[in-house]
């Protein structure tokens, strides 16, 4: 006996997740008559943290509505900004994405990463306790039930993922607060407080210094300050300073 089918229509943006031979504007999909639309959408490989409005015969559903057969469901990408409501907008990155982590930090945004990878279960559940936005290229990850939020980063190079991260969650940018290694804020600090943190090079050559309040990592504007202004000048133009809500 055949199941009852429902017509699925996925935005352009989703067809990426669903395997190769199914990335069709609409498609037939067999339904249980048990299972949810949510989960429905999961099984073709559609993280539900990527998923905006599921419409159902053009009205809007949520995603625990159970199709029968027949509908014609309409599923629709994030809308940008997104919105993260009940927590401070904050971010946790999985140890593939240590490059955005730091250039999240340089732009003041919280953004928790650690280096030694935890496994998807302790990401996950960080996520849900400190209410923090999964990033991740893992989609298998974004399908665990615990997280709090996600979101699937896109691309592998960090210039686009910054872009990327920025445009979808417009967080509050405020460069040269944070500290690159660990994620804590920084404050103003005198030559004489940090001199026997600096190498004599360092502490001939350069006047003002910042020290993290966490680790107490020095920073001054050595080397490599014009191309982090310059990442901080690119992100500042196109997503503005005090763009985010938290």
């Amino acid at each position: 006996m055949n199941r009852p089918e429902i017509r699925l229509s996925l935005a352009p943006e989703l067809r990426f997740f669903v395997q190769s031979d199914r990335r069709r504007a609409s498609a037939a999909v067999p339904v249980d008559g048990t299972s949810s639309l949510g989960h429905v959408v999961e099984s073709l490989g559609v993280p539900l943290t990527e998923v905006g409005e599921l419409l159902v015969d053009g009205r809007e559903a949520p995603v625990s509505f159970v199709p029968t057969g027949d509908e014609a469901v309409e599923v629709r990408p994030v809308a940008r900004p997104q919105r993260v409501p009940g927590a401070p907008l904050r971010f946790l990155l999985d140890v593939h994405l240590g490059t955005l982590a730091r250039r999240l930090r340089l732009l003041g945004v919280d953004a928790a990463y650690d280096s030694e990878d935890a496994g998807d279960p302790a990401l996950a559940r960080l996520s849900a306790a400190e209410r923090r936005v999964l990033l991740s290229r893992d989609r298998g990850l974004l399908h665990r039930r615990e997280i709090w939020s996600g979101a699937y980063v896109h691309s592998h190079r960090p210039d686009e993922q910054l872009r990327d991260v920025l445009d979808r969650f417009r967080p509050a940018l405020a460069p040269w607060t944070r500290c690159t290694a660990c994620n804590g804020l920084l404050e103003d600090s005198d030559k004489e407080t940090v001199r026997q943190r600096l190498e004599s090079g360092t502490e001939r050559t350069y006047d003002v210094f910042a020290q993290c309040r966490s680790c107490g990592r020095v920073y001054w504007r050595g080397a490599h300050h014009a191309r982090l202004e310059e990442i901080v000048r690119t992100a500042v133009r196109d997503f503005g300073a005090g763009s985010g809500r938290g």
